[in-house]
């Protein structure tokens, strides 16, 4: 029997969290364990429940999502919990706070049924919910609006423990491509590459490869508007 994927739903309109919870409850491997109205309910439902899924509105009451996503991926008891920001822009400014703050990707609110549950599935099995040339372009639009020197005075040093096979792959990441075309590109097997990945995710201690993609551009290692080398 498959495992239900336990989802919790963390928005401040009471219509949202009852739209989400009509679609994703029909689905026999999906099952909604908490609703919270705002950021500190879904900090505390998360603790309790240990969801497989937060689905985690931006803008809340008493606690903003964007904490409560840091609060969350940040305790090591809910290190297999992953999160994902609902927003109604695809180029919120807040929806890149949310990535550095640990979230596996965002949805519109806006999003057929179909994405919806796609979405959860696809974070719930450990995927980044966004491939990354879109995580790619969402973070370039984003450090485009920046100033150069407070770009530049956020930048942050990658630990020295990577290889320079796996900065190149790093970088190969965040420049958008797949383990295959990283592959190609190298000329070395999808295998090796995919151990590569591995031990990137571990050493920079990333959930995920839209992680990846955000340390690679706040490290410097990747320049906005440049494409991978």
């Amino acid at each position: 029997m498959t495992e239900l994927i336990r989802v919790l739903i963390a928005d401040d309109h009471s219509l949202v969290r009852a739209g989400f919870q009509s679609v994703l409850s029909i689905e026999s491997d999906i099952t909604v364990v908490g609703e919270a109205r705002n950021g500190a309910e879904a900090v505390t439902l998360a603790r309790d429940e240990a969801p497989d899924v937060v689905l985690m509105d931006i803008r809340m009451p008493e606690l903003d999502g964007l904490e409560a996503t840091r609060l969350i991926t940040s305790d090591p008891r809910l290190r297999r919990t992953r999160v994902v920001v609902l927003t109604t822009f695809d180029l919120d400014e807040y929806v890149f706070g949310a990535l550095q703050a640990g979230a596996s990707g965002f949805l519109l609110k806006g999003a057929e049924p179909a994405v919806l549950v796609e979405a959860v599935r696809t974070v719930a099995r450990g995927d980044a919910l966004l491939e990354p040339g879109a995580t790619r372009r969402l973070i370039e639009a984003y450090a485009h609006q920046q100033h150069a020197d407070q770009a530049a005075a956020a930048k942050l040093a990658l630990p020295g423990s990577l290889t320079s096979r796996e900065l190149e792959i790093l970088a190969l990441i965040a420049g958008g491509l797949t383990n295959s075309e990283i592959a190609a590109r190298l000329f070395i097997s999808p295998l090796t590459c995919k151990s590569h990945v591995s031990r990137i995710l571990t050493k920079l201690d990333a959930r995920d490869r839209t992680q990846l993609v955000v340390i690679a551009y706040e490290s410097g290692l990747v320049v906005p508007g440049q494409p991978p080398r």
